[in-house]
């Protein structure tokens, strides 16, 4: 059965949103967003501090498509007002390891007695800090967040060796948090 659905966000205090052909920005006091949100048939509309997102005689796919665009909305006017923090914690038994960042790359030296460093280039528009054994992933998007926390917590992956004996690594403690509504 085909029906007409209709989503609508609340955009909060201090952010300002355009949509332009499927373009969607967002700014607020932590930076700015641009994402592609485009679909057929599928909508996106601001009215009254409101995002909606419209299909008319919608499908299944149109209906899966408005909770993806529902879903990424959320994460940008998040991201562009409290911003999206991942933290990592360092554990290192058996060796010292030392974690440092320099000119854009994350370094752990040491681990597990390696004389090569292991590097990963930190995507722009990332914040990483670290302080004493916790490192704190900072960004506007979501994704980037996630993607470079899992770059920096594989690049320390055990293998070869029994992993209830060897805990060493960079591992993930807590995620973005969801809004749920």
């Amino acid at each position: 059965m085909k029906l007409d659905l209709k989503e609508e966000i609340d955009i909060p205090e201090g952010v300002e949103v355009k949509i332009g052909l499927g373009v969607l920005t967002a700014k607020g006091p932590k930076g700015e967003m641009t994402r592609i949100l485009r679909g057929p048939r599928v909508s996106l509309e601001v009215k009254d501090k409101k995002i909606i997102i419209s299909a008319q005689k919608a499908t299944k796919r149109e209906k899966r498509l408005i909770g993806t665009f529902k879903s990424h909305v959320t994460n940008i006017l998040q991201g562009v007002t409290s911003g999206h923090v991942y933290k990592l914690k360092i554990c290192a038994t058996h060796f010292p390891m030392s974690v440092s960042i320099k000119d854009g790359v994350f370094e752990v030296q040491n681990f597990l007695g390696e004389k090569v460093p292991r590097t990963r280039k930190i995507k722009p528009g990332v914040d990483v800090k670290i302080e004493d054994q916790e490192i704190t992933v900072e960004s506007v998007d979501k994704e980037l967040a996630g993607q470079t926390a899992a770059a920096i917590e594989t690049l320390c992956r055990i293998t070869k060796r029994d992993r209830r004996i060897f805990q060493d690594g960079i591992y993930i403690i807590k995620k973005s948090e969801k809004i749920r509504e």
